[in-house]
């Protein structure tokens, strides 16, 4: 009876192991099933964010986007400062403002020639019917700050020696002093990161250009009129 008894308790054991056994593989295999889930949701939200950075970092600007708004006004604004260069560059007398002219020439023809390119990349005219500056909240209906008037650009061409130099300087000081706050305002607002980089080389070669101009400025009004 004893004996009956102990061999009962085995059974009873070992049937508990068996039971402990074949339930432990169930939980593990849960374990891993709920594992693996884990991991498949972390890899598809993983996956959403970087397709949400690669959209928003590829995405190309619109037609009415301020980097398309910036790119138009500021070629038409360097337009102007070209052809005036090119103006004194081959009648002034002066070396200082020869070199002056030459490289605001070579500069601003490089940098409408990067922002033309963009437009073209992005797939979009390289004009829009909106008023110039609209980019900024602030459109205007005639030029933009800091360009000169027909009648100031003739009356330029009509001028030579020192009077055509002062004449220059003072157009093209103004002329940088409108310039400078679009390519701040591309800076401060813009997304991109080439538009911000060629914004940033605008105003630094500008506001070093005014120095310089204001510099030669001084010495050219000491020269007697008529020189």
């Amino acid at each position: 009876m004893h004996r009956g008894h102990i061999g009962d308790r085995m059974i009873d054991q070992a049937a508990l192991r068996i039971a402990q056994t074949s339930e432990q593989p169930r939980s593990d295999q849960r374990r891993q099933r709920w594992l693996l889930v884990a991991i498949a949701v972390g890899a598809v939200v993983v996956l959403a964010v970087a397709l949400l950075v690669w959209r928003t970092a590829g995405r190309l600007p619109a037609d009415d986007s301020l980097e398309a708004g910036f790119a138009r006004d500021m070629m038409v604004h360097h337009d102007q400062a070209v052809a005036m260069a090119l103006l004194i560059r081959d009648r002034t007398a002066d070396p200082a403002v020869k070199t002056l002219a030459t490289d605001i020439l070579l500069t601003q023809e490089n940098q409408i020639g990067q922002m033309l390119g963009w437009l073209n990349v992005w797939g979009l005219p390289a004009t829009s019917a909106e008023p110039p500056m609209t980019w900024m909240g602030h459109p205007v209906s005639g030029r933009m700050p800091g360009m000169a008037t027909p009648e100031e650009l003739a009356h330029l061409e009509h001028l030579s020696g020192n009077a055509a130099d002062t004449e220059f300087l003072r157009l093209m000081i103004r002329h940088h002093q409108g310039g400078i706050p679009m390519a701040e305002e591309a800076i401060a607002r813009s997304g991109n990161a080439q538009v911000r980089a060629l914004a940033t080389a605008i105003v630094a070669a500008q506001q070093s250009e005014i120095t310089a101009m204001e510099d030669l400025l001084r010495q050219k009004e000491t020269v007697p009129a008529g020189s």
